[in-house]
């Protein structure tokens, strides 16, 4: 894994910290935007407060190992619709614990622009794939439909649900966040037909005009029990869940640096706020630095509130 060691280019006055250890607080890095810039923005709070903070590229499942064994120390951003099961399978080893819901509210789901409505009459609603899969077509995947997921270190159980629901559709996987969105402009300048993966806290979906499916509800018992749901036969028969964001870490930071680990938990940002730093970032060309520097310029009274005793 690739570290990158904080070395905070914003200009906020210095506070010491209290109690805590020396040692650096280790904080995982993503492949999305927004993930980047909460990390960045939590890690350049804790260095004006004093804090030695590391910066580690991670896979986000898989970071898990990592925060259980005490390598990695908080990660930012773990999305109540991908990563429940893996945080609490984490959560039940005793070594890695909630640090609290971070302000965000979560929605991940197959999305579809507008235009796609007259030539797939019935949607939203889920069924409706069932007798257009074909207008979804690309070249590639005729006659199934084309359904584009996220990088598949995303989770999200598309391949499953396909299944469960016996839909045509064909999933293929970007391979990074900025190629799912760079396909989505692509295919909306030309009317093309598309269906992926989108996400919200996001500028995407007020940037272009369409909705999510309306698949069958979320139980936790639609993952697990293939006798619930629609298909009796198979699980992941139903949409995915949505709910906060939280924040987890190793639960040894709790002890080795308890002023940062309350900063952590105080952390909150609204969805407003966060998708107009992603489109900053993806829509004008701005860095992570440049928009996080720029939110704690505007929000100084927000983010002192947080590291305060």
């Amino acid at each position: 894994m690739k570290k990158f060691v904080a070395a905070s280019a914003i200009a906020c006055a210095a506070m010491p910290a209290l109690a805590d250890s020396s040692d650096p607080i280790v904080l995982t890095l993503h492949d999305w935007s927004g993930q980047l810039i909460t990390t960045t923005l939590m890690g350049e709070v804790l260095v004006a407060a004093g804090h030695n903070v590391e910066y580690v590229q991670a896979d986000y499942i898989a970071q898990f190992a990592g925060l259980e064994t005490g390598d990695l120390h908080v990660a930012m951003e773990i999305w109540e619709t991908t990563g429940r099961e893996a945080m609490d399978a984490a959560f039940a080893t005793g070594n890695v614990v909630s640090m609290g819901e971070t302000g965000l509210m979560a929605i991940e789901e197959w999305w579809y622009p507008s235009y796609m409505e007259e030539r797939c009459p019935g949607l939203p609603n889920w069924e409706a794939l069932r007798d257009c899969a074909s207008e979804f077509a690309t070249p590639e995947t005729a006659p199934f439909g084309r359904y584009l997921g996220g990088p598949v270190t995303w989770g999200g159980f598309d391949e499953e649900r396909v299944e469960a629901l016996e839909l045509d559709f064909e999933v293929v996987h970007a391979g990074t966040d900025a190629a799912l969105f760079a396909e989505l402009e692509a295919a909306y300048q030309r009317q093309d037909p598309i269906i992926l993966w989108i996400y919200s806290p996001h500028w995407a979906p007020a940037q272009y005009e369409g909705s999510f499916i309306e698949f069958p509800p979320f139980t936790p018992e639609c993952y697990s029990d293939p006798s619930v749901g629609v298909n009796p036969d198979a699980a992941y028969d139903c949409g995915k869940p949505t709910g906060p964001i939280w924040a987890v870490a190793h639960a040894g930071l709790l002890e080795s640096h308890p002023d940062a680990s309350r900063a952590i938990q105080n952390f909150t940002l609204t969805n407003d706020d966060y998708g107009a730093m992603v489109a900053e970032v993806d829509l004008n060309g701005a860095t992570v630095e440049e928009v996080v520097a720029a939110w704690m310029a505007a929000n100084e009274s927000t983010w002192r509130a947080w590291i305060a005793n």
